[in-house]
């Protein structure tokens, strides 16, 4: 009993079924933290990572409930049966994967306080807390802004503050990550490990495996549908995964690839010449409010066979950008033709007949009672029969490997699923043009290739994906459009976009593993390659 009571966190033999489900979420799970580690959590979306925080944090069984719970947790030598979740509030933090299920005060000074106001902390001391991590995360210009109007990353960060301000002993962090740009993610991190090394626990729930090795996590957790597959130093956890199925640094995952055996690159288009554009934007300029200018005087035109990757910063204005693609937003000044036709004369259900957007978050698209009728709304409404619409249902739920869930509410779904639940829906409705607001954020590197594989192949003329992930970017596009400050700051082939590492750092873009070893043999290949081409090269 004492060396438990000595541990951070003590989980033994924890399985879990939800009363919606007939399978365990999570199978005898034992584990341990010491005070002061931090623990990367990795494995497929699905997999039982958010089953397992919901556990620790006390979500299970006081807002889940009706599942089958048993098993033994100790937080902080306690037990946390018999305590309420406010208690269990104060010794485990809890970063969301969706920041806005999280977000509660009109502004930022008001949400990040929210906790400590619920404390009856002092004002004075609530102002301090708050200003220090701001100052601490580099949000402080973000104080007095309204949450509705940050951007997906800047909310990130407000959550992160939200949860650093009540100074838990025990952090868990799912997918902090997911929406912040490089150079965001790299200063998390740091943040990260430096809370971590001032004596906290932390479980670092992150696909990102290669940007949370930067800090050198103390072990890492690896969840395969419900169990634990590997809990151990960072070194046998880099031999123990599937380099298909976890994205490993590109040297070991190459290296791993030789020994298994690499499977075929993905594919990659071919940009089509002399054709007319599908979209052209001239000259356009757009403020929410008028005195605040989004987009600077931008222009850029889109042609069928285009694979365009939109990088840049958080706030840079690539999903203002984005949305005026679809009539969703009109420019104060310029125009944006779609298909030679000016978006303020067409109505965005017109527009929508070649346009397909994919929100970033998938709570904002997300409202039918089994993922087979999300998956089936868009197709009705463009007025599809209803043999076209199951014919496109069905290829949707296995290009987004979502077939075992068609009759289950997308709600129900973890994070990453519901994130491919809004893929599968605008791919059903056979668009020209196919956008994506950060399609692989909160996924697991097996099923974003897989379907983005099988996107890239499909019947589409364009594709346009914001993404913050560079390999994205050298896997699958044939054009980088890099943004920053409203403006269009580069816009070419990955090779030539990617080579300045000067701008990219500029744009709080960060050279990846797999970037540094495409301009290594760039001279050789002529071309950035995928990885698993560069098994050959190597």
């Amino acid at each position: 009993m004492d060396d438990i009571r000595m541990n951070a966190l003590d989980v033994q033999h924890l399985s879990y079924r939800y009363r919606t489900r007939q399978d365990f979420a999570l199978r005898d799970i034992s584990f341990d933290v010491q005070p002061g580690e931090l623990v990367l959590v990795a494995g497929a979306s699905g997999c039982g990572k958010t089953t397992l925080m919901r556990c620790i944090n006390g979500l299970i069984p006081r807002s889940y409930k009706g599942g089958e719970l048993s098993g033994e947790i100790r937080i902080l030598g306690q037990d946390p049966t018999p305590l309420k979740l406010a208690d269990i509030s104060q010794m485990v933090g809890t970063v969301l994967q969706d920041p806005e299920r999280q977000i509660v005060g009109a502004y930022v000074l008001n949400d990040v306080a929210f906790g400590l106001e619920n404390l009856a902390v002092p004002r004075e001391e609530i102002l301090r807390r708050v200003d220090k991590v701001l100052d601490y995360l580099e949000i402080s210009h973000l104080r007095d802004r309204e949450t509705y109007a940050l951007s997906g990353g800047e909310k990130q960060k407000v959550a992160i503050a939200d949860v650093l301000v009540m100074e838990p002993d025990i952090l868990v962090l799912d997918e902090p990550l997911a929406n912040l740009d490089p150079a965001s993610a790299e200063e998390a991190l740091v943040l990260i490990r430096q809370l971590a090394d001032s004596g906290k626990s932390i479980l670092l729930i992150e696909h990102r495996v290669e940007s949370v090795l930067s800090i050198r996590p103390d072990k890492a957790l690896f969840l395969e549908e419900g169990e634990l597959v590997y809990y151990g130093e960072i070194d046998g956890f880099l031999e123990a995964v599937n380099p298909f199925d976890v994205k490993l640094p590109a040297e070991v995952a190459i290296a791993r690839m030789k020994e298994r055996g690499a499977p075929p690159p993905p594919p990659k288009r071919a940009r089509q010449e002399n054709v007319d554009p599908l979209v052209v934007m001239e000259n356009v300029r757009f403020g929410y409010v008028p005195e605040r200018e989004v987009l600077h005087d931008v222009s850029l035109e889109i042609y069928p066979g285009d694979v365009i990757a939109v990088l840049g910063p958080n706030g840079a204005g690539k999903t203002t950008l984005v949305r005026h693609l679809i009539g969703l937003e009109k420019p104060t000044s310029g125009r944006v033709l779609l298909e030679g036709r000016d978006t303020r004369d067409i109505t965005v259900a017109q527009a929508a007949h070649t346009v397909g957007f994919v929100f970033q978050n998938p709570s904002h698209m997300l409202f039918a009672p089994t993922v087979w009728e999300e998956l089936a709304f868009g197709p009705r409404n463009l007025g599809f029969d209803e043999v076209r619409v199951a014919r496109n249902v069905q290829r949707s739920l296995e290009i987004m490997d979502l077939t075992e869930f068609a009759d289950i509410s997308p709600l129900a779904l973890s994070y990453g699923q519901q994130r491919r639940v809004g893929i599968g829906a605008v791919l059903a409705m056979e668009s020209k043009i196919l956008v994506m607001d950060e399609p692989t954020a909160g996924q697991d590197y097996r099923h974003y290739t897989q379907f983005m594989n099988a996107i890239v192949q499909m019947p589409v003329e364009a594709i346009v994906f914001i993404t913050h992930d560079i390999d994205l970017a050298i896997q699958y596009a044939n054009r980088v459009i890099l943004v920053h400050d409203g403006r269009v700051v580069a816009d070419g082939a990955p090779e030539e976009v990617l080579a300045d590492e000067e701008r990219l750092e500029q744009c709080r873009l960060r050279p990846t593993s797999l970037l540094r070893l495409n301009l290594m043999h760039v001279e050789h290949t002529g071309t950035f390659l995928p990885l698993e081409a560069l098994v050959g090269v190597v």
